[in-house]
């Protein structure tokens, strides 16, 4: 009974919830975050016609 409790309180973990360190959360929001800056890259190399360290000045 003790096995099918620790599957159980597993799976209903919210897995959306704000929790500090590494957790497997924290990896979800940080690749939710890697794909908007991702996507931001992409939509201002393209409406510039710059990269996007020109758009910023760097380079």
């Amino acid at each position: 009974m003790q096995d099918t409790q620790k599957i159980t309180t597993a799976t209903t973990e919210d897995r959306n919830a704000w929790k500090f360190g590494f957790t497997p959360q924290a990896e979800l929001w940080n690749g939710r975050f890697a794909m908007i800056g991702f996507v931001a890259a992409l939509a201002t190399e393209y409406l510039t016609g710059n990269g996007t360290l020109h758009f910023l000045g760097l380079m």
